[in-house]
């Protein structure tokens, strides 16, 4: 008589043939280790059989990217149970109740082979699909890229405060080491003021000033103008124009930055690849958004300033702070783009702000931070290690990235106090103990600092004069002091011009302005209807009206341009650090693409106020007046601009621009006649001067007598003292932004 089955042995039944089933369908060398014969008293395998077993059944991830996403990571799930617990029928029965849905079950257990080969087991990058994210259909570019070795020895930074009487130095960063090769990616962490941005902008070519001491190298030789393009900067601020789509950011960027050499097509196609690469393909057609505009999520903008960089398949990538504001899942996306960058051979460098453990492990180097000083340089692995060698290790769990900073900060809370440190507290020294009894962060940073450069700093600094051996052509790659354009002088004009309308036509356009203008428009034309111009009195009461149109069509245009420059101060100076254009088509392409859009509001107006107030009816009156009007305004936006780049503080610049306009109009010549000789020269520097005197003089050319005294000749000199101007601000505004960038170094 047979014995009754019972669930043990059910359950090693069901194992064995599971075992067996794989075993045959992979043909893997591990079948005669997997038989059944492994199993032991309790009917299980070992760990180590079963690691083995799934990590066979998926030797990586298929390239057929049009399967069922959903039905592979089942399938992977479903295999990486743990094979330990099938002699339990709790487990026996949830590996039966997770095949219902497969079409498979343990006892006829059938998979095709090619659909085996698309399953992958869940690993620690397993990242969930992030829904902003959307998916990542293209592998990052790999093509060739100039490796650059970055290193950086004992760099110094100091920063001179001036005070009303005297002058202070201050110490930003003392004797940092450090290097990384491509391929790597290097984190630099510290606590706020630690100096991270500081030294980031210091490697990235964004600091040159004769305050900064040391050796920065790249490919053992000094910075150039070359590197600009060949360097990517991702600051921290999302520099963005907000009315523009997230495809034409990128394509404008493209257009810009990348070779001559690439056709039109050619750089509109590598930002359609960049889109793909950082899943940006739900949004490309989004705005990027701003504080009064809608648009894209932080993670996005994010991604957006990203592609900015990447898009020129850069040989180095800075990035400040780029998981900044960004929920857990978004930030460690964006970290495992920045690895798979620097997998394709690029070098990265990124400062970070209190990552997860799961970002911190995705570091190959690390430096630690504190009060400027280098408290460890290493393997992000190996930091823990370091750490407790000199004493310092935590008493509980603890994410390694807090810990670290804990010890940066001073904050020894939880974690074990050396031997050194606790000497000193138990000497009882009142400068040293605190009401815990613990050392207070001055002496520990102190000894953080004294311990790194007693152990480590000399062997890394060995290491870092080693000469690199490179061929002396990369090398002399990197030191060519030449430029390297993306655009021509016209291209660049050209790309800036369309960039400018398509990001300002939503402003100029706002029912706001436009409600502004004609509303004004209407109450003039109700309080001048039909005018007589026949009588004196008539035209003293015209050329009230004239005055006008000269004051308003020069105190709108000033405060308009003011905020131009100050507004796109931080574009201009990350776009100009990257050399994507010269400052010369930059400034006549941002002073030419207002000219079309300031042109249609003032059109408009006259349109109204002209007809409703009964001046000339004469097609030759009416075109001269509109000439005069724009020639008003185009030299009123030349005051602004001048006084918006000379001074690039909004506050002053406005309180310039009321003074001066203020005295224009008063020296306009409708309030005041006889002028005293000795302030007589203002009225001739007066755009409303110059413009009130050319629309009395086209408006009664004929008729005698003059009003106010003005005679009616051909105002050639009137017409000659706006071009001046005209073309004068706007020299003053060029010079005055060209010592801007002088004086920052670009």
């Amino acid at each position: 008589m047979e014995k009754p089955i019972n669930s043990t042995t059910l359950a090693r039944t069901k194992s064995d043939q599971l075992v067996e089933a794989l075993a045959a369908a992979f043909k893997s060398p591990t079948q005669s280790d997997q038989g059944p014969g492994t199993s032991d008293s309790g009917g299980t395998l070992s760990r180590k059989s079963s690691k083995r077993l799934v990590m066979g059944a998926s030797p990586g991830r298929s390239s057929g990217g049009s399967k069922n996403t959903h039905i592979r990571k089942s399938r992977s799930a479903q295999m990486k149970l743990d094979l330990e617990e099938l002699s339990s029928g709790a487990a026996l029965s949830r590996a039966s109740s997770a095949s219902l849905g497969l079409s498979f079950s343990f006892t006829g257990f059938t998979v095709p082979p090619d659909e085996i080969a698309d399953s992958k087991p869940f690993s620690d990058d397993d990242i969930p699909e992030d829904i902003e994210a959307g998916t990542c259909k293209r592998k990052f570019q790999t093509e060739a890229t100039l490796p650059i070795y970055l290193k950086f020895t004992d760099v110094t930074y100091k920063v001179i405060i001036k005070g009303l009487t005297t002058s202070e130095e201050r110490d930003i960063l003392n004797g940092i080491s450090g290097a990384v090769n491509p391929g790597e990616v290097l984190a630099l962490m510290g606590p706020s003021g630690s100096g991270k941005t500081t030294l980031l902008n210091l490697l990235g070519g964004r600091l040159i000033q004769s305050t900064v001491g040391g050796s920065i190298t790249y490919n053992d030789q000094p910075y150039s103008k070359f590197l600009k393009s060949r360097i990517g900067f991702v600051t921290q601020d999302d520099v963005l124009f907000p009315h523009l789509t997230v495809k034409e950011t990128l394509t404008y960027a493209a257009r810009l930055r990348l070779p001559k050499t690439l056709t039109k097509q050619q750089k509109a196609k590598r930002a359609i690849d960049v889109i793909y690469e950082l899943g940006l393909e739900r949004c490309q057609d989004t705005m990027i958004g701003g504080s009064f505009v809608r648009g894209v999520s932080g993670g996005e903008r994010k991604r957006v300033c990203i592609g900015n960089e990447i898009i020129i398949n850069p040989s180095l990538l800075f990035l400040d702070e780029p998981t900044s504001g960004l929920d857990s899942t978004t930030a460690l996306r964006t970290v495992q783009t920045l690895q798979d960058i620097a997998e394709a051979g690029k070098t990265v460098v990124t400062t970070i702000h209190q990552p997860s453990s799961r970002l911190f492990h995705k570091f190959d180097k690390l430096i630690l931070l504190g009060k400027g000083s280098l408290l460890y340089f290493g393997k992000a692995s190996e930091a823990m290690v370091y750490f407790s060698s000199i004493g310092c290790s935590p008493l509980i769990a603890m994410n390694p990235a807090e810990f670290l900073l804990d010890l940066a900060n001073g904050n020894i809370n939880d974690i074990s106090v050396p031997s050194e440190l606790e000497d000193k507290v138990q000497m009882g020294n009142s400068e040293t103990e605190t009401r815990n009894g613990k050392p207070p962060p001055a002496i520990v940073h102190e000894y953080l600092v004294e311990a790194y450069e007693s152990t480590v700093a000399d062997n890394e600094k060995k290491k870092l004069m080693t000469p690199l051996p490179l061929d002396e052509e990369l090398k002399l790659k990197v030191s060519s002091s030449k430029r390297q354009w993306g655009a021509t002088w016209w291209q660049q004009y050209c790309i800036l011009f369309c960039r400018g309308i398509k990001e300002r036509r939503h402003d100029y356009f706002s029912w706001l302005r436009i409600t502004q203008v004609l509303s004004t428009a209407i109450i003039l034309g109700l309080l001048w209807w039909q005018s007589d111009s026949k009588s004196t009195k008539g035209r003293q009461d015209q050329a009230g009206l004239l005055f006008f149109i000269a004051v308003f069509w020069g105190f709108f245009p000033v405060f308009t341009a003011i905020f131009t420059f100050p507004q796109e101060r931080a574009m201009l100076s990350k776009e100009r650090a990257a050399d994507m254009y010269r400052l010369s088509a930059y400034f006549l392409a941002r002073t030419t693409s207002d000219l079309p859009l300031d042109l249609i509001l003032p059109v408009l107006f006259l349109l109204v106020v002209y007809f409703m107030a009964g001046l000339r009816l004469s097609a030759a009156p009416f075109f001269l007046s509109m000439l005069t009007v724009f020639l008003c305004i185009v030299a009123a936006q030349g005051l602004g601009l001048a006084i918006g780049a000379t001074l690039m503080d909004l506050k002053r610049a406005t309180t310039l621009a009321s003074v001066t306009v203020m005295t224009f109009m008063l020296a306009g010549g409708y309030f005041v006649k006889k002028v005293p000789v000795f302030i007589s020269w203002i009225r001739y520097m007066s755009f409303n001067y110059h413009t009130y005197k050319l629309l009395l003089k086209v408006q009664y050319q004929d008729i005698m007598p003059p009003v106010n005294g003005i005679k009616t000749d051909s105002g050639l000199w009137e017409v000659g003292a706006l071009v001046a101007m005209v073309f004068g601000y706007r020299l003053l505004a060029y010079l005055s932004l060209r010592r801007m960038q002088l004086h920052c170094g670009a």
